[in-house]
Order: structure tokens, then C-alpha cells, then sequence
């Protein structure tokens, strides 16, 4: 792998370049431009990029997010003439962009590296905040649940998902993808105290599809449908089979992976605060009960019955 303190060093950068971008979407249309001029994340890295190039630049993306969807690992690719060290592309772009987007890397590839075509799978997180009261803080990049989920039948229910499946019971009724089909490598979900976290990679994902399964997964951790569901979803091939689509606040974009020739800096795997999470539960050291006893679910439970 690439040694992440070169990519912001004082080589001289020019012709085809990698960037590596993350982005807190909750103030974006999406990723995509749009004729209507609201606010993107692709326009306004086209703009700062364009500024320190001094040429005007269009950039291509690994993965098109949606409205408020996040990032921690974009990966982005655009051709220049401009001769700058990755230094002053790196803090260049920094330097113009809104403070919820940032550049992290920038790496010359070869022609023929395209920062969609190239890759081979892309990994998302889904966090949730469990929890009956809703959350002051991270509101924004975490999907509150009000009712207590079980992430142990959420895991089970999802491992039908793995391998290769038409997934149109968890494609957008919008959805312009020509094939359904997926192949899924790993779905995950784990429970760190009150937030728990959808981990899910595959080759690449349908309009909505990573917010469709986490729906699915939602209702049967809240115990309004068995395990056995998810997979019945996905047998129907029926997208109205499905439960609601998830809320686009807690999920991130966190890995693309991409052939070893490339060479391009690692990703961390998740955002940080995802990361501090995974570090605490290694360290068996956090007695969740604590954190959540079992008894804060009285507080929904006695709005319920009212």
C-alpha cells in the first residue's frame, strides 16, 4: 500500500489523478451536480479543484451518495495539465472548500485507472442510535430508532443476503441500474452500547439498496417480523414485499477497493467515530449494561401503553 504521508508531500502531481475525499453529506443534494444549481458535493470540489488547477476540472466519483448520504473514503479521479506538488493540491482544495468536505490524499494514477470502473467493491456503514430518547448530538449522521432492536436476529436475518442475488425487492422503484443482481461479500451488525452499525460490502449496490435491507433488518430487530423474513424479501423479487427505506442520515460510504496495482492509500475502514467504537469493543473493557440498562426501555414502554 501507498504511504498515506507521500500523498500530501512536495512530489509534483499531474495528468490523471486519484483523490481520496470524505464528506458529511446532511447539507447536499447528494453527490451528483445538478442543472438547478443546489448545492452538491461534486460541484463544490469541481470548484476548488478548478481554482488551485486554474483550469476548469470534472471529476467522476466511485459511488454516487444521495441526499444527506456520508462519506469517509470517496474515492474521485479527474485529468489536469496543471503541474502542483500534492501538497498544494491536498491543502489547495482544502483551503477552497466548505469546511463538511475534506481531501485527504491525492495519488497520479495511470490512464486508464476510473475511479468507478476500476473498482471492485464498495463498502457502507448504516449507524443507528438506539436508544428512546432522540439524540442532540451526531443527530445528523446517525439514524435514530425510538424502539429497542435485537442485533443478534438483524445478523442472522441478513446472512441470506450474502453471494450473489437479484436484489430487486431492495432497489428504488427509480432505480436506472440495467441488472439487480449483487454479490455481496459480508453483511455485519454489531451492538456498541446504545448505536449499533450495519456493515455491508459488496461489488456494488442498487439505488437505495443499502437503506431498503437496513429497513428490512430494522422491523425484524424490533420483533415485528420473524428472521426468516429477510429472506422471503429477497425470494419475492417484489420491491412493495419490503418494509419502509431506512432514513439516509446514518450511512457513510467507508471503503472502495481497487486492484493492488493502483496502489492507492488504505482506507481506515469506517468513519472516526465508528472506529473509537470498534477500538472499545476490543478492548473488553466497556461494561455496556452499564451504559444501557436494560430498564431504559420502561421509558417507551410506558408512552406505549398510554
Amino acid at each position: 500500500m501507498a504511504d498515506i504521508n507521500i500523498t500530501a508531500g512536495n512530489d509534483h502531481v499531474t495528468g490523471r489523478i486519484a483523490l481520496g475525499l470524505m464528506y458529511k453529506g446532511s447539507a447536499y443534494c447528494g453527490w451528483q451536480s445538478q442543472k438547478s444549481g443546489v448545492p452538491s458535493v461534486q460541484a463544490e470540489l469541481e470548484a476548488a479543484i478548478s481554482r488551485v488547477a486554474n483550469h476548469t476540472v470534472e471529476v467522476v466519483c466511485a459511488g454516487r451518495t444521495d441526499k444527506a448520504v456520508h462519506a469517509s473514503y470517496q474515492i474521485v479521479h479527474f485529468d489536469t495539465t496543471s503541474v502542483r506538488t500534492a501538497r498544494s493540491w491536498v491543502f489547495g482544495c482544502n483551503a477552497n472548500l466548505p469546511s463538511d468536505i475534506s481531501v485527504s490524499w491525492v495519488q497520479p494514477v495511470s490512464d486508464e485507472f476510473h475511479a468507478r470502473f476500476s473498482a471492485f467493491n464498495r463498502r457502507y456503514n448504516y449507524v443507528i442510535f438506539n436508544h428512546p430518547i432522540r439524540p442532540a448530538h451526531f443527530y445528523d449522521e446517525m439514524t435514530w430508532c425510538h424502539y429497542a432492536l435485537d442485533e443478534s436476529l438483524m445478523h442472522r436475518a441478513a446472512q441470506c443476503l450474502v453471494g450473489e442475488h437479484d436484489f430487486t425487492s431492495f432497489r428504488a422503484v427509480g432505480c436506472q441500474s440495467k441488472s439487480p443482481f449483487r454479490h455481496i461479500d459480508h453483511v455485519r451488525v454489531n451492538r456498541f452500547g446504545n448505536i449499533l452499525v450495519l456493515d455491508i460490502q459488496g461489488n456494488a449496490f442498487l439505488h437505495h439498496m443499502v437503506r431498503n435491507i437496513a429497513g428490512v433488518l430494522m422491523s425484524i430487530g424490533a420483533g415485528r417480523n420473524p428472521v426468516e423474513w429477510c429472506a422471503e424479501v429477497l425470494a419475492a423479487k417484489d420491491r412493495t414485499k419490503a418494509d419502509v427505506t431506512a432514513q439516509p442520515y446514518g450511512l457513510f460510504l467507508t471503503d472502495v477497493g481497487y486492484p493492488d496495482q493502483y496502489d492507492l492509500p488504505p482506507s481506515g475502514g469506517a468513519p472516526s467515530l465508528i472506529q473509537a467504537m470498534l477500538a472499545m469493543s476490543d478492548s473488553n473493557k466497556v461494561d455496556w449494561d452499564v451504559i444501557s440498562p436494560a430498564d431504559m426501555w420502561d421509558i417507551a414502554r410506558q408512552g406505549n401503553n398510554k
